[in-house]
């Protein structure tokens, strides 16, 4: 008999167990508690558990599953809202009112709603692991293919016909090479903390279109990619992954709320499932997971919530959709790594982090990626980590070893942030190592312009940042006008272009070809202007004519589908410089 010897939180030890597996699922004591094996010596087994041991007393049974933590996976998983370990909010709120009850088990998914399958095999069909074998709408935007489970392969012996089926209905048989019949249902379950398998990985050379000016322009991300928004508080790091959700080109979205405040989870479950999906105009909850985990559930499931999300978005992957995780904050879930970490009485490592910190966080990003997938499609999985340095500390473990392990870092500052600077991206502190990957995409599909105008804009933000040193200790007015106008079109390029309103409806999503007309615009100032300068005629008069202002204005006046205006821009620019004696 299994019997809980020793209670530390979410941590127990049992006495002389030899019937557990490492990674086991387990049910703990009288109210069956989800657990996870997490060590196992002669003495004892350690037992991480991902709910309120609240109540739990020594002597307790603790049962063994045999399998390992895993999500279910199957139709109906988007448009529903989850906790840290996939249990269904909506349906716990109905059984049990607005509180999870320690151990609560309600099933992942609806078992008694029926869908309309469309079949995609037939008898004698040889089928295997990864393939798909039949579709259904799982909702208006999103066709959801059925996955033969893993450990299935061999010839269809017996085909259900299309109709309206129950999740756990028998739709298909396969009989293997030892005469084995398996029955293939809506649903499998995949252990959260295993990869799912692919056929081969791919070189990223697609970027992930956000229609955010400071990422497309200047730190991209690829498909498949991964990247950081590290920021303090009230930097915007939730409204940037909101706005990065609504409007990038992915086909799903996860979203992961990982330790956040409950009033911001709150706030954020009611704005996805309000938001409408620009592309379709439908709710985006419809091509939407949502896996909330507050900062007061219990802190093992924190843990647990990343994985899960991860994993069911390698379930959309392996259909052959492009996927974007948005994991907010991965600093609450090394937070609950070093809380039970200090909890089982191992060595701390820097700022009392387990040492095994690095190891982790880089197999959770190493997740992400552009694969060809076993049903014989590609799909993609991108990743989106926000970080919550205390104090906005850069250099504190968890920021430092996700820079490691991601090639877009994309740096929140709060001088930024407190100045209505949105998105508050510092491109001084800012990379992104995509670029070389994703120059033949930009120059084949915008313009081989596109990066030199890029670059042009990182030049002219770097002089400035070199001026302003000078200018802190002597003032603007004895720079040579020449110096002046760096810090003008720099203006330009901050505000005009960098700074970005989610409220104004053809600024909060741009696309590229109006991307690259906006720099092709600022930069045919720069050169107008510089001519003028060369020429000995005073700044002032360049400033007095406001035409830096005007160019600001153009993201806001110019819409999106109505591109030739910006030739009335090139005529302004002329005739109010020529008008300067």
């Amino acid at each position: 008999m299994n019997e809980v010897y020793s209670i530390n939180g979410p941590v127990i030890k049992v006495k002389n167990a030899k019937n557990f597996k490492i990674m086991e699922k387990v049910f703990v004591g009288k109210q069956k508690l989800l657990g996870e094996v997490i060590s196992i010596n002669d003495d004892h087994t350690v037992i991480q558990v991902y709910e309120s041991t609240t109540g739990l007393m020594r002597g307790e049974i603790v049962y063994n599953s045999g399998e390992a933590i895993s999500a279910v996976l199957g139709p109906g998983l988007l448009g529903n809202i989850f906790d840290g370990i996939q249990r269904p909010l909506h349906s716990i709120f109905k059984e049990n009112g607005p509180y999870i009850k320690p151990g609560t088990n309600v099933d992942c998914l609806d078992m008694e709603k029926t869908w309309d399958i469309t079949l995609k095999v037939k008898l004698g069909d040889y089928i295997r692991f990864g393939q798909i074998f039949a579709v259904t709408m799982e909702t208006s935007l999103i066709e959801h293919r059925l996955l033969v489970p893993k450990n299935v392969s061999g010839e269809v012996v017996m085909v259900k016909p299309n109709g309206s089926y129950k999740l756990e209905e028998v739709i298909v048989q396969v009989k293997d090479k030892n005469d084995v019949i398996h029955d293939l249902n809506m649903y499998q379950k995949w252990p959260i903390k295993e990869s799912r398998p692919i056929e081969n990985r791919l070189p990223l050379t697609i970027p992930l279109v956000s229609g955010q000016r400071v990422i497309d322009t200047l730190f991209p991300i690829a498909k498949g990619g991964s990247a950081a928004v590290p920021g303090g508080f009230g930097t915007g790091k939730t409204m940037m992954q909101h706005q990065f959700a609504k409007w990038c080109d992915a086909d799903i979205i996860v979203y992961i709320g990982c330790g956040e405040r409950g009033n911001e989870m709150t706030q954020t479950l009611d704005e996805f499932t309000e938001l409408i999906d620009p592309k379709s105009n439908k709710p985006l909850i419809e091509r939407t997971v949502l896996i909330a985990n507050t900062s007061n559930m219990p802190v093992a499931a924190r843990e647990a919530s990343i994985y899960t999300g991860v994993t069911i978005a390698e379930y959309y992957r392996d259909m052959g959709y492009h996927v974007a995780v948005m994991a907010d904050s991965t600093s609450r879930w090394a937070e609950a790594l070093r809380e039970i970490s200090g909890r089982l009485e191992e060595m701390p490592a820097e700022e009392g982090f387990p040492a095994y910190l690095p190891s982790r966080i880089s197999q959770f990003y190493e997740r992400a990626g552009y694969v060809n997938t076993l049903s014989n499609s590609t799909g993609s999985v991108s990743i989106v980590g926000a970080i919550s340095p205390q104090g906005a500390d850069f250099s504190e473990p968890v920021t430092q070893n996700t820079k490691r392990f991601v090639r877009a870092f994309w740096a929140l500052d709060k001088e930024l942030a407190y100045a209505r600077h949105y998105a508050a991206i510092n491109w001084n502190l800012s990379y992104s190592e995509y670029i070389g990957d994703l120059s033949k995409w930009y120059n084949k599909n915008i313009s081989p312009e596109f990066l030199e105008y890029r670059q042009r804009f990182i030049t002219i933000l770097a002089e400035e940042n070199k001026l302003m040193e000078i200018v802190k200790l002597i003032g603007k007015d004895v720079l040579p006008s020449d110096q002046k106008l760096v810090l003008e079109i720099a203006r330009v390029i901050r505000v005009g272009y960098l700074q970005q309103s989610a409220f104004h409806k053809d600024d909060t999503f741009v696309p590229l070809e109006k991307q690259l007309k906006m720099m092709k615009l600022i930069l045919y100032l720069e050169r107008a202007a510089s001519v003028i300068v060369k020429e000995g005629k005073a700044f002032s008069l360049l400033v007095r004519s406001n035409v830096f202002e005007k160019v600001i204005k153009v993201k806001y006046e110019i819409p999106n589908d109505n591109l030739d205006l910006f030739e009335d821009y090139y005529k302004m620019i002329d005739e109010t410089l020529s008008a300067i004696k």
